[in-house]
């Protein structure tokens, strides 16, 4: 086993850093994050750093990078308090991928990538159509980290776009049915591999398998 101390961090080049400290964190959800601003311009960009914080209140974030450069997702939110999050599938992850080039404010990423925008009445951000599984939010606080002056975008979820299949009786919704793909790094795109679902864990008893659906 390797052991990299404090200091080799420090010392080590920058770009081989940021893929091992991106690597840490093991396999995370590919999203892509649209957005629309006052112009009319659609805006799509991935992230990996898509978390959630609640069901009730439904409450989902992600992290955005310092705004020493123009952030289009954020500007955008910031105008319009309204954003979706679009999972990745197997069907478009290259494209998806590709959103991630810096392209100019005026620029669509839907027209860049080929990808569809979905557009739904009431809500002012786009969907990408591609995909599965999707949802639609509302701003509801943005919170800097002045660690590392990021900044935590947080949305309450009001709507929900799903294939109807992969969600079973107990509400457990199967996004491996959907091919969803997941990151790891900063590049490196993969699809999983179900062990099972495990019953709920209490004190004094063993976790068993359920089924996808939810029974013993």
């Amino acid at each position: 086993m390797q052991h990299i101390n404090q200091n080799d961090l420090l010392n080590m080049a920058q770009p081989f850093k940021t893929q091992v400290i991106n690597s840490l964190s093991g396999f995370k959800s590919a999203n892509l994050i649209g957005t629309c601003n006052k112009k009319g311009i659609n805006n799509l960009a991935i992230f990996s750093s898509v978390i959630h914080l609640g069901a009730s209140p439904a409450l989902v974030g992600f992290i955005t990078r310092p705004t020493s450069v123009e952030r289009h997702t954020l500007e955008n939110i910031k105008q319009t308090k309204t954003f979706t999050i679009n999972q990745v599938n197997t069907n478009f992850w290259q494209a998806a991928h590709q959103t991630s080039a810096r392209y100019d404010t005026d620029e669509c990423e839907f027209d860049k990538t080929g990808l569809t925008p979905l557009i739904v009445d009431g809500i002012d951000a786009p969907f990408v159509q591609e995909s599965m599984i999707k949802y639609a939010l509302q701003l509801q606080e943005i919170i800097p980290i002045e660690l590392n002056n990021t900044l935590m975008v947080i949305g309450k979820i009001t709507d929900i776009i799903c294939d109807e299949q992969a969600i079973k009786n107990d509400g457990y919704i199967d996004i491996e049915s959907l091919n969803t793909v997941m990151v790891s790094g900063l590049d490196s795109y993969h699809t999983s591999k179900r062990l099972s679902r495990l019953s709920y864990a209490k004190p004094d008893k063993e976790s068993v398998p359920i089924s996808i659906n939810g029974a013993l």
